[in-house]
């Protein structure tokens, strides 16, 4: 079994957020228009990149830092649902049954990342914009917890291919949806085990560092540090 995981290069994200459209677009997230977004506060999303400023005056400089679920390998969010709507699967990917989630929202709590969301309100989809719906994606109604999934359907698209094919899933043969998009190549996807895997040497490199890694969760998205 793969274990799947990520790269983030900061010295190449420019904070363009075609990352954060691609998400939006392939994961069925509702769009809302200015108005909601500003006064009522109802946008959300699995992938959000955030401003880091260092310096200050002439001196500053701003990294921006693609953030979302980190797909722990020891996620506490998981230990914390009482309905067990939240899971690690075999291959590494925190997955969420929104079905059986009850909105009691202990797992956003447990979240040192901050990296689950919440949708108060009914999904509205005006116009034909539900026909342009992912159909390998749920669309999930209001009162559940969401989160990234890796593009989980991705990887099961690829693994039947592949499995149809009798071969393995190559390297770079599936991946996300936002390093897809990413102009840049900021980000790459990939087997964590897979010792050939280019993902693989880029979590060993010396600029590779995992947000948060002290505290046990096992993340498996890296980031790469800006160059010197």
């Amino acid at each position: 079994m793969a274990r799947w995981g990520m790269v983030i290069d900061l010295d190449r994200c420019n904070g363009c957020g075609g990352c954060m459209a691609a998400c939006h677009k392939e994961n069925n997230l509702a769009a809302v228009g200015a108005d909601e977004t500003v006064g009522m506060d109802r946008a959300f999303h699995w992938l959000k990149i955030l401003p880091e400023v260092s310096g200050s005056g002439a001196e500053a400089e701003v990294r921006h830092v693609p953030h979302m679920c980190v797909q722990c390998d020891n996620p506490p969010c998981i230990r914390v649902c009482p309905v067990h709507a939240t899971y690690l699967g075999e291959e590494g990917i925190v997955g969420q049954v929104y079905s059986r989630c009850i909105g009691c929202r202990y797992c956003m709590a447990a979240c040192p990342y901050n990296a689950k969301v919440f949708n108060w309100y009914e999904p509205e989809w005006p116009g034909d914009l539900k026909k342009a719906a992912n159909p390998d994606v749920s669309l999930r109604p209001k009162g559940v917890v969401e989160k990234c999934t890796f593009c989980h359907h991705r990887v099961v698209r690829a693994r039947e291919e592949a499995r149809a094919a009798g071969r393995p899933i190559a390297d770079g043969e599936v991946t996300t949806a936002c390093a897809e998009t990413c102009p840049t190549k900021a980000i790459t996807f990939g087997d964590l085990d897979d010792p050939d895997s280019r993902v693989r040497r880029l979590s060993r490199s010396s600029r590779a560092f995992r947000p948060h890694a002290d505290l046990g969760t096992e993340p498996k998205v890296f980031y790469l540090a800006k160059k010197e």
